[in-house]
């Protein structure tokens, strides 16, 4: 039986948008939709404007409602669970992600030349998940948002990462959604380094090792592949994402404590499309 979307709801504009992406991908997959909102009482609250815990659960329960009726409208016919739990919004949906095939959550736009603010919530959910976090950008599904572009995966395959988990989740995505997939794997090279050609061509190889498995399992999936030196890693992939309907980056998972990666942060706040993030060893 295959795991449920989760989304973070919370009532915002930004949360409206991953409402309809993660309704589109329950959809596509045949899957129920957990619409999920943390509700932890605000015990700091100036008791003047404090509103009692009826008058708070009848609000809570009307963003519930609101939100199911955006995801029924967006896609009828699809399952949906709304779930309201009081407790600490990033724990919830850290638990939740855990047992959902997916968890996607909202990002605000700071503006066109400025990018996408990541709050501290979803920082802090997408530094510890245990399985693929998606942020959604404002405006998903509006007219001129590429919603059926290529998917396009950032590889690293010069520090001992076989790249397993991204490509799996990355080939399975596209396959399931008969997009293209645009693999690229850059780094940052000296000009007029006198081994350029040598460690491109190395790279290519390894590049094209770490892929060949991921072609053959998934044949439906029309591949390019990007081995080329450049100027920030980050940099190059939002750019090569610029048209695309999803970007995914890796974080790895620490041994203790939290991690996001400098790569996964730079994109997660200036790429234009949804990122997925995937935990990885």
């Amino acid at each position: 039986m295959s795991l449920p979307i989760a989304v973070g709801v919370d009532g915002s504009g930004e949360s409206m948008a991953a409402i309809d992406w993660a309704a589109d991908e329950a959809a596509l997959r045949g899957t129920g939709l957990r619409l999920v909102y943390a509700s932890r009482w605000q015990e700091h609250r100036l008791q003047a404007v404090k509103p009692t815990r009826e008058a708070q659960g009848e609000e809570d329960r009307g963003l519930l409602a609101a939100a199911e009726q955006r995801a029924h409208t967006r896609r009828p016919g699809i399952s949906t669970s709304p779930e309201e739990t009081e407790d600490a919004p990033a724990r919830l949906l850290v638990d939740v992600g855990s047992d959902s095939e997916l968890l996607v959550l909202g990002s605000s736009a700071l503006g066109s030349a400025s990018g996408f603010i990541v709050g501290s919530v979803g920082q802090e959910v997408v530094a510890d998940a245990k399985r693929p976090v998606v942020l959604v950008r404002p405006g998903y599904g509006k007219e001129g948002r590429a919603e059926h572009g290529e998917i396009v995966v950032g590889l690293d395959v010069g520090h001992g990462d076989d790249g397993g988990e991204l490509l799996e989740f990355a080939f399975d995505f596209a396959a399931k959604h008969s997009a293209p997939l645009h693999v690229l794997h850059t780094w940052h090279a000296p000009a007029f380094h006198h081994r350029e050609a040598e460690v491109r061509g190395e790279r290519e190889t390894e590049l094209a090792a770490l892929v060949r498995p991921y072609r053959d399992k998934f044949p439906q999936v029309e591949v390019t592949e990007d081995a080329a030196p450049g100027g920030r890693p980050a940099d190059r992939l939002v750019d090569s994402a610029a048209d695309a309907a999803l970007v995914v980056v890796g974080r790895r998972r620490a041994a203790k404590g939290s991690h996001t990666g400098s790569i996964a942060h730079a994109v997660l706040h200036h790429a234009a499309c949804p990122v997925a993030v995937v935990p990885h060893a």
